[in-house]
């Protein structure tokens, strides 16, 4: 028996924006807690970091040509809440709406749907240094502002969105996010829960013609032996790392051996 796949399904690619884009600090943008972190990471151990990266920010059409003739149907890409938001929750900055619109135009045009990540590893630095990013609940709301500003601007050509990238991951490295302990990465990842939660009820309230959703680090734990301890060891961790969100996302709530 074949299989087939449905004729509009959508076969792509993906990056973030810090890990492409490059232009670290062009045109408004302000600094993320990626480019510090990549910046001192650069000069202790000499690798790159986001001042150009593969300078998506100014190869875009280049990049989407190739990704045409590649055939691609989709294109997963994360937008610098940096760019559009330079103080985190101040003035937009025209620019950076600027950029995004000719790049979502220039997919559009070759006929490549945009898949949109608002959240991928790039917290505004300027959110850490003034109340410890979403470790507090202030975040939450800067957030939100972040999303409805994307939503309005690129809402009525972007049909596929995702909220956070990978919440397990970000909020478990410590450097990922500016956090200090365990009780800061949970108390973050509650934080994101309800952003979350927050910008799909305003996706849905907005009325825009598309999906939204989590973009969750699936990873499946294997157990070393067949012994029970080792067994129960590895669906502990796929309970905290990856089921105990999906339950959150799903119904709304913590479960019981979370809490515990």
């Amino acid at each position: 028996m074949r299989m087939s796949f449905p004729k509009d399904f959508l076969w792509g690619a993906a990056i973030s924006a810090f890990q492409s884009e490059g232009a670290y600090l062009t045109d408004g943008k302000s600094l993320s807690v990626s480019d510090v972190r990549l910046h001192k990471q650069a000069r202790e151990k000499h690798i790159a970091d986001t001042e150009i990266a593969v300078d998506f920010y100014h190869h875009y059409k280049e990049d989407i040509q190739l990704m045409k003739e590649c055939g691609l149907k989709s294109f997963r890409f994360s937008i610098a809440w940096t760019r559009i938001l330079p103080e985190g929750e101040g003035e937009v900055n025209p620019a950076g709406i600027d950029f995004y619109n000719r790049v979502i135009d220039e997919m559009v045009a070759n006929h490549i749907e945009p898949v949109v990540t608002l959240y991928h590893f790039d917290l505004p630095q300027i959110l850490v240094d003034t109340y410890n990013g979403f470790v507090s609940r202030k975040c939450i709301d800067a957030f939100v502002k972040y999303a409805k500003v994307c939503f309005e601007n690129f809402g009525d050509r972007v049909k596929y969105w995702l909220t956070i990238n990978e919440q397990m991951v970000i909020t478990q490295i410590p450097s990922f996010q500016a956090i200090t302990s365990m009780k800061e990465a949970y108390q973050a990842f509650h934080h994101m829960n309800i952003a979350h939660a927050l910008v799909t009820k305003l996706y849905r309230s907005m009325h825009l013609k598309g999906k939204i959703g989590p973009c969750i680090s699936y990873t499946t734990r294997l157990p070393a032996t067949f012994k029970s301890s080792d067994v129960l060891l590895a669906y502990e961790q796929d309970d905290f790392n990856v089921f105990s969100l999906i339950d959150v996302h799903v119904y709304g709530k913590y479960p019981p051996y979370f809490i515990n």
